[in-house]
């Protein structure tokens, strides 16, 4: 237990010292015009008081990432703690507060257009198909999978209504006002996502439970062909670093009052994510008595980390936990892919210049968007899920890398952002060649040896970047 909670506290810390060094570093400005001031649209562009905004960040960032991912990584041991404590506060806070302060200094643009602007057109093109393709698929993962719990909860309704109950749910949300569905309903799930993890952690620690101390075994059944690097790393994403979060942060960008807000909303957020992971780790192994006994439990289940989710909160909450995890597996799915939606809505806006104070000219927009998201649930699941992890790290990877070239012309650390850049550049590359999802190489130190060439060769480009920019400023 001394494991966990020294990370704990790490991760507390870190917000009141690295999070204000990082604001020193960004050099916030409290007098400067945010977008929901100067760009005010009553739809996109609206204020939001500091804590509406911060709990609207967590249940958009969160959704069942740092829950799931949380509980599929503990099976590789309590080196989870570690890449979950390090990650989310050297990675993914880095990445969310300089990314989500990025976007508000550039009108709350859709990531694509940020990252164009410092990579150029062809980069812009790439990252608005990537990003577009990205959420639909993640709207259309949110939509089946809420739909089959749902079916499973309440048989007498079909799994087909669910998806068009969902379906239809999202068209609405997406076309509101933020303020209006967003705005005033999903504070209370994101407290909800709070109040959970708060319970569990009182229950883990007063309760007859032992939380494994650090080892750097990797407890899967089948260690090799997934080792903790990169496995590991890909497989915990919400609770340490994620690309998802940066389609995301426009939408906050869009809201955010006052440039001291950020330190909060966007670092804030990635933190209580990280701790929420934390706990989901510490509890998953407690819970089945070990790492290796949870992966057996999970194996049995078909690796289903719902089932998990619903035993555990059930087991060690009562009826309470059951609610709570009904909140948890299931609304914040659908609060995910809303957000999704309107995300992708907002890049292809932007992309084809189409103000959104219109109705019509949402419709517009939302229309091909449900169409697509709702011919890939008739895919298989297993199918659509399967790249995700791997593509929400690799955007994650080019945001840092944008992040580095900001921090460079801005004459800040910008070595924050290019160590971890380099990092998560090794960790995509190596995992293109070590998974069987890609190449799957039986020889891995050739894999990983591969996986360093790519990285070298990327970061040799970047440096060649950086150098330009510099010649370009003198």
């Amino acid at each position: 237990m001394i494991t966990f909670l020294v990370c704990l506290a790490l991760l507390v810390t870190a917000y009141f010292t690295y999070g204000r060094y990082l604001e020193r570093q960004l050099k916030i400005d409290s007098r400067a015009v945010t977008p929901c001031h100067r760009l005010a649209d009553g739809v996109d562009y609206v204020e939001m008081s500091r804590w509406r905004t911060f709990l609207i960040q967590l249940l958009n960032i969160a959704g069942t990432g740092p829950i799931f991912g949380a509980v599929l990584g503990a099976c590789f041991g309590p080196v989870a703690f570690l890449w979950i404590t390090l990650g989310g506060i050297f990675f993914g806070a880095v990445h969310d507060f300089l990314s989500g302060v990025l976007l508000v200094r550039h009108d709350g643009l859709s990531i694509p257009e940020v990252v164009g602007h410092y990579f150029g057109d062809g980069m812009r093109q790439f990252m608005r198909l990537f990003s577009v393709l990205l959420l639909i698929l993640v709207g259309a993962v949110f939509i089946l999978s809420p739909a089959q719990l749902l079916d499973a909860m309440i048989p007498s309704i079909s799994l087909t209504a669910w998806v068009w109950i969902i379906l239809a749910y999202y068209f609405v949300a997406t076309l509101m006002p933020i303020d209006k569905i967003i705005g005033r309903i999903y504070p209370i799930f994101g407290m909800a996502l709070i109040l959970m993890a708060l319970g569990l952690l009182v229950a883990v620690l007063l309760g007859d439970y032992t939380i494994p101390e650090l080892s750097f075994q990797n407890f899967q059944a089948n260690a090799h062909d997934l080792p903790i690097v990169p496995a590991l790393f890909i497989t915990i994403a919400c609770g340490a670093i994620s690309g998802f979060h940066a389609t995301q942060s426009p939408l906050m960008a869009r809201c955010v009052g006052n440039e001291k807000e950020c330190r909060s909303v966007f670092f804030g957020a990635m933190i209580s994510e990280s701790i929420i992971a934390l706990i989901w780790a510490a509890v998953a192994m407690a819970f089945f008595g070990g790492a290796r006994e949870l992966g057996i439990a999970l194996a049995a289940h078909g690796g289903s980390a719902s089932w998990a989710v619903g035993v555990i909160s059930s087991g060690m909450l009562g009826a309470f936990g059951g609610v709570l995890a009904l909140l948890g597996v299931v609304a914040a799915p659908i609060t995910s892919g809303d957000t999704a939606f309107r995300s992708a809505r907002l890049i292809i806006a932007d992309l084809m210049h189409l103000e959104q104070r219109t109705v019509w000219k949402r419709f517009l927009i939302c229309i091909p968007l449900f169409v697509i998201g709702y011919w890939i649930t008739t895919v298989e699941f297993a199918v659509v899920w399967r790249y995700f992890s791997w593509t929400n790290q690799s955007l994650a990877t080019v945001v840092l890398w944008t992040i580095t070239i900001y921090l460079h012309r801005q004459k800040a650390n910008y070595w924050l952002a290019f160590l971890p850049a380099i990092v998560m550049t090794y960790i995509c590359s190596s995992f293109l060649f070590v998974s069987d999802q890609f190449f799957g190489m039986e020889n891995h130190t050739l894999a990983y040896v591969l996986g360093g060439v790519l990285t070298i060769m990327i970061t040799r480009l970047l440096i060649y970047i950086l150098r330009k920019n510099a010649k370009t400023a003198a």
